[in-house]
């Protein structure tokens, strides 16, 4: 093993007592025990229900502590040694998990958007709060515990993803896994593939990823000198496409945004975004920015 990554103070999940949520909870009670930091449990309840006027107020709150109990009696189960605390808030759940990250280390949401179909307001929903998060994001897909292997990292050269480069390369080498460093060339539109030869689309591609991804990786054998690296460049398929396929096997996928509010330019355009929205396995979006804003109330 190479150098340490850096510790984990603070691991958030976002439970909502789904299927999503449970997959959420498995993946971050997993980690946060691999590296004994504590997790908290946060649930919102939107404000628009939140109100001790109505006669239901009750029944509703009290829901969601029992949201929260049964969250926490789960971690218990599946890892007593981490410690675990809820926080029930009351507010946008994509808002008040933004905020927190800003103390935080990972926020962790699920996902049913693992193609293009699936609940459109979980896909959402999850989407958002990796857009707006400070600190890196982990998007769990419900079925995610097949037999996997590898960390892949998406690259495109930006420091945005040189970042995800360095985050992927200390999980991979902290599990024991495999770096495979992913390079998606731009794919002409029908009209121009009309007059530039296929030949000369791969042989573009290759000399952009193969002097991308060499500058990505160096120094990687200098930090983990067991960690083995995997250059990948694929120029007949659209990034965004290309990057489900290789992560689909994938123990975690990891790809980079320019912070809160900006995700842009991962890889190409909107692959990041469709990534997401069809997502193949665990993935991490990694951070460069903060942004301050006013707290959320707790209840």
């Amino acid at each position: 093993m190479g150098a340490a990554p850096p510790v984990t103070t603070e691991i958030l999940v976002g439970v909502d007592d789904s299927a999503p949520g449970g997959a959420a909870i498995e993946w971050a009670s997993q980690r946060a025990e691999q590296l004994k930091c504590p997790l908290t449990l946060v649930h919102a309840v939107h404000d628009y229900w939140v109100s001790e006027k109505y006669a239901y107020y009750t029944r509703v709150m009290d829901s969601a502590r029992g949201v929260l109990e049964k969250s926490a009696a789960r971690v218990s189960e599946m890892a007593p040694s981490i410690r675990v605390q809820t926080r029930l808030h009351y507010g946008e759940p994509v808002r008040i998990l933004s905020k927190l990250s800003e103390t935080a280390d990972m926020v962790v949401v699920g996902t049913d958007k693992t193609s293009a179909g699936g609940d459109g307001l979980l896909g959402s929903v999850s989407l958002q709060i990796a857009i707006m998060s400070v600190c890196p994001v982990a998007v769990i897909p419900v079925q995610y515990r097949e037999d996997r292997s590898g960390v892949v990292v998406g690259v495109d050269g930006s420091p945005e993803s040189l970042k995800a480069v360095t985050f992927a390369a200390a999980e991979a080498d902290r599990i024991g896994q495999d770096l495979h460093a992913f390079y998606g060339g731009e794919v002409p539109g029908p009209w121009l593939l009309r007059d530039i030869p296929e030949a000369d689309v791969a042989s573009r591609a290759w000399e952009d990823g193969n002097a991308i991804l060499t500058e990505a990786v160096s120094g990687l054998d200098g930090l983990y000198p067991d960690l083995r690296v995997h250059q990948r460049i694929e120029s007949r398929e659209a990034p965004a496409t290309a990057l489900i396929a290789a992560a689909s096997k994938a123990q975690l996928l990891v790809i980079g945004s320019r912070g809160r509010g900006a995700l842009k330019s991962i890889m190409m355009g909107k692959v990041g975004h469709n990534v997401l929205m069809r997502i193949p396995c665990p993935t991490v979006i990694t951070r460069t920015a903060t942004v301050q804003e006013t707290p959320p109330h707790s209840l």
